[in-house]
């Protein structure tokens, strides 16, 4: 029977196929962890007397309640220090590896697994975390879980779970110049809603997204969970192969070959049916910016903020009102005309270190704008951060006037140091703009980094065509 990706790798792991609508029960090859969901898993653990079983299949790093400045001092943060001790003594307990905050391989918890070649294609993968969808950028069916089925995950290295649906979207043709993958992923939220994905694995497919890098592709499937999508998949194929070669974890010498072998197996069959399927024209995106309060209030960069009044659709249109009262816009204010406080640069949507070089380019010879109060780039990972600073990077971005930071989740969320202050607007390379995601009354745009280098030289939402 033909089937698609998702489908091929959820065959490979059933464990047990459940009978009358029940649900099946799939192995797990490997489960990431961090300070924030993993508390109350251990915790269930010590009090069942119950030990991991298999602790080589799990690794954790600390990231959400890192600070990203002064590392080497005591965190300032009496529930943030709290969040990250309990992780370092359970793991030492249970025998988790650990990449604690001034490790080499520490970083954001979706950032540093692939930069170690432990995300590979055909596994599941998953995380007390919604956007572990990145990781399907290289072919693994991987997805955020909740904290009792962290636990379940720990004790039995297997998943409850009914299947998923399957999504296709087709994006074909070439991008034009300025367009980022970024934009292409908020494109798509903007086309198909922030619940047009819901109960399915979205397989991102066509010229556009065959041409992306690793960098690029894990963007889009990082924001997958956005449309409501359990899960993002691309094929792997030689790009996936080349970025994973000589990492270390990835196989070498005749298991590298048995793996490829096995890799390029992973692809939907040509007379495979998804159940809803999208196509999208490379040619016609252009850099795109969120307006509103969720990442499918989007629009290209060149257009006006909406205008309830000429929204047909009730819910739609109260959905709009609200989100422009509390963004403090005003109907068809052009977007380019938007004045903005902070520009974030970082998370594990674009904080790679091809999402450094892309708003280091832009940066360069420019000095950011008098009325940008500061501009914070964060990597994603250490790892990231050594080979920016080994590029010269850092330099470009201090000489500019921003923030050279530690990796962590930073101003991506509220958890940490870096916030917003209430009425703060910011444009961010994150994949959340929600009420209070970078902190209480804070005002997000989301951008690719691209637009947000360009915005902090303007001092108004920009791109770099605008410079």
């Amino acid at each position: 029977m033909a089937s698609t990706l998702a489908q091929k790798v959820w065959a490979d792991h059933l464990v047990y196929q459940g009978k009358d609508g029940a649900p099946d029960l799939i192995y797990i090859d490997l489960m990431l962890m961090h300070e924030v969901t993993s508390p109350q898993a251990f915790e269930g653990l010590r009090l069942a007397g119950r030990k991991p079983r298999h602790t080589d299949l799990l690794i954790a790093t600390e990231d959400h309640n890192t600070p990203t400045v002064d590392i080497d001092k005591p965190n300032p943060d009496k529930t943030s220090a709290k969040q990250l001790s309990t992780l370092e003594k359970n793991c030492k307990e249970f025998g988790v590896l650990l990449h604690p905050l001034g490790d080499a391989d520490q970083g954001i918890v979706h950032a540093f697994a692939p930069n170690l070649g432990l995300t590979q294609p055909g596994m599941t993968i998953v995380c007390g975390d919604s956007h572990t969808s990145t990781h399907g950028a290289f072919g693994a069916l991987a997805f955020g879980i909740g904290t009792s089925e962290v636990e379940h995950v720990m004790a039995t290295q297997t998943l409850s779970l009914k299947p998923f649906k399957t999504m296709a979207v087709n994006v074909e043709g070439e991008l034009p110049k300025g367009v980022t993958a970024k934009d292409i992923i908020l494109a798509i939220i903007a086309k198909i809603g922030i619940g047009g994905g819901q109960g399915h694995v979205i397989e991102y497919r066509g010229s556009a997204i065959r041409s992306l890098s690793m960098d690029a592709r894990m963007t889009i499937c990082n924001m997958s969970i956005e449309a409501g999508a359990r899960a993002g998949m691309i094929a792997p194929d030689e790009t996936t192969f080349e970025y994973l070669k000589g990492r270390p974890y990835a196989p070498t010498g005749e298991m590298w070959d048995k793996a490829v072998a096995y890799w390029k197996t992973l692809k939907t069959d040509d007379d495979a049916t998804f159940d809803k399927e999208v196509t999208i024209n490379a040619a016609d995106l252009v850099p795109y910016v969120t307006w509103g309060t969720n990442p499918g209030q989007g629009a290209p960069i060149s257009a006006n903020v909406p205008d309830p009044a000429d929204i047909a659709d009730a819910e739609q249109r109260q959905a709009t009102q609200s989100a422009l009262e509390y963004m403090g816009l005003k109907p068809g204010t052009p977007i380019k005309s938007i004045p903005v406080d902070t520009v974030f640069i970082g998370s594990c949507t674009n904080g790679r270190i091809e999402d450094l070089r892309a708003a280091a380019s832009v940066m360069k010879g420019h000095h950011k704008a008098d009325s940008i109060h500061r501009v914070l780039v964060v990597p994603a990972s250490s790892r990231a951060r050594l080979q920016a600073e080994d590029e010269g990077l850092d330099k470009v971005f201090e000489d500019f006037g921003a923030e050279w930071r530690n990796a962590g989740c930073s101003m991506c969320l509220g958890m940490n140091p870096d916030k917003l202050v209430s009425g703060e607007r910011s444009v961010s390379t994150s994949n959340r703009n929600f009420e209070g995601r970078q902190g209480k009354g804070g005002r997000t745009h989301l951008a690719s980094p691209l637009v947000a280098a360009a915005t902090a030289i303007r001092g108004t939402i920009s791109s770099p065509a605008d410079l």
